[in-house]
């Protein structure tokens, strides 16, 4: 019933407990389920249009990520060199 996919098989059991509790209380309605995991496009300029903006997020999240990770590294040395002054008596200024 679920497939050869384990992804399948909790929405098939939560159909399956649906539609028993809606024939326990009388009522002829029921729910249906289908199960494909993505929207297959065939239309080719919008897999491009998909493709080329994904691409261009990731490379302004990656154009931004290494100043990021600079950025904390220079606080770290700054936080260490503080303390290692006061640990040997130097006044900060």
């Amino acid at each position: 019933m679920c497939g050869p996919e384990p992804i399948n098989c909790f929405p098939v059991l939560v159909n399956t407990l649906s539609n028993a509790l809606l024939r326990l209380q009388g009522s002829s309605a029921r729910l249906r389920l289908w199960s494909q995991l993505f929207y297959t496009a065939e239309n080719a300029s919008l897999k491009h249009y998909i493709f080329y903006g994904l691409l261009t997020y990731l490379l302004v999240l990656a154009s931004g990520l290494p100043p990021l990770l600079a950025m904390g590294s220079v606080e770290d040395y700054k936080v260490r060199s503080r303390s290692c002054g006061r640990a040997q008596g130097v006044d900060e200024m």
